[in-house]
């Protein structure tokens, strides 16, 4: 560690959470086997309620939406950081989710994404309680609902617009341990809803078919050219539509996924879809409706950032790589209001997403470690300039 790192107060910390792991690993396991599908949090929002309390935090409160928030007020004239890790899951509730123990490795749907970074906060909250660190700055600590798939950041949007006044800086955790997301990926989702009249395929044949509209839209959006930089990218997730084999559909819906990181590009790609169609439509004798299924911000903070600059010098003392990249995080919804946000991993793993997924337990104490060493180096940081 670099001498100006090498201090009583840091080693102290470093020590703290080299010596945390078996309950952090505890910690990991209890928030893992908690169901917690998008929209169906309450369970974890209970558990990290009462853990947060556990933890020392005197101001914990729940929001009507399930997010749980607690504050640990600083000494007066620091920034004020919010530290938040979502709490819900890609998993049906009916997922087994018990956590499997092999060796070092633990394995269980939702381990990594993202129980591991909700465990990984509340030990922080601990160990900087136990450190008696006098910080200038208020901490906040938010565990929030919904930002997975359809649940639209519905959570951090929730804590932003209650917080969002006081917050000077922002860091999220989610991914793995090294990463740095400074960028946030826009996205647009819709249902694309196709109607017709219908009939029966022998009798009403030449009446125009919803699934036939849709197919000539999608295949006209397949061939769609985007541009590389700034990156963005259009998929159709879904299709459904018509009621048997020898009925013309009356009606037909796919779901749309549009992404970019320039707001601009993602306005253009979706006129574009909307284009397509209606042009079917009219040329068919059809109808379509879009149907808002979600709506991500753009944003972003330059590589050179005050923030981005502390995450990569506490990645360095720590002998972790960064690795930088843009992604679609709870970070998206700061960075769109212009407040300075990042987000980082707390541990390696992989298989996210999946049935099958695992991290590695050992890396642990240094994404617990980062974290205290962060909340250190963030009182250096300015107090945001207000409007």
């Amino acid at each position: 560690m670099n001498h100006q790192w090498d201090t009583p107060v840091t080693r102290r910390l470093l020590d703290l959470a080299q010596s945390a792991l078996p309950d952090l690993v505890r910690e990991v396991i209890a928030i893992c086997e908690i169901p917690a599908p998008t929209f169906e949090e309450s369970g974890r929002t209970v558990h990290v309620q009462r853990r947060m309390s556990e933890m020392g935090l005197s101001e914990v409160v729940v929001d009507e939406i399930g997010n749980v928030v607690g504050r640990s007020r600083g000494t007066g004239g620091g920034p004020n950081i919010l530290l938040a890790a979502h709490i819900d899951t890609v998993f049906p509730r009916e997922t087994d989710i018990r956590v499997r123990t092999d060796g070092e490795i633990l394995r269980a749907p939702g381990v990594g994404d993202n129980s591991a970074s909700v465990a990984t906060m509340l030990q922080a909250i601990r160990l900087l309680r136990a450190s008696d660190l006098a910080l200038s700055g208020d901490l906040l600590f938010a565990a929030t609902v919904g930002e997975e798939g359809l649940g639209n950041l519905r959570g951090i949007r929730k804590v932003m617009d209650t917080y969002g006044e006081q917050i000077d800086y922002v860091i999220a955790l989610d991914g793995s341990l090294g990463s740095l997301v400074r960028q946030g990926v826009g996205s647009r989702r819709f249902r694309l809803v196709v109607t017709g009249d219908g009939g029966h395929s022998w009798g009403a044949f030449g009446t125009p078919s919803a699934i036939h509209g849709l197919g000539r839209m999608i295949a006209q959006i397949s061939e769609l050219r985007v541009p590389t930089n700034p990156k963005t990218t259009f998929n159709v997730g879904t299709i459904t539509g018509g009621t048997s084999v020898n009925t013309i559909a009356a009606r037909a819906e796919a779901v749309i996924d549009l992404r970019s990181l320039d707001v601009e590009e993602l306005r253009r790609l979706e006129e574009k879809v909307r284009r397509i169609a209606s042009d079917v439509c009219r040329h068919m004798g059809l109808s379509a409706e879009f149907l808002l299924l979600g709506d991500r911000p753009v944003g972003m903070i330059q590589e050179d950032h005050p923030l981005c600059q502390i995450v990569r010098r506490v990645h360095q003392q720590m002998g972790i790589q960064t690795r930088s990249y843009p992604s679609s995080t709870d970070s998206n919804v700061p960075l769109s209001m212009g407040i300075p946000a990042v987000t980082i991993g707390v541990t390696l793993g992989g298989n996210g997403h999946r049935t099958d997924e695992y991290i590695h337990t050992a890396p642990l104490t240094r994404g617990l470690g980062q974290i205290l060493l962060l909340m250190l180096a963030a009182q250096q940081l300015p107090v945001r300039v207000r409007a």
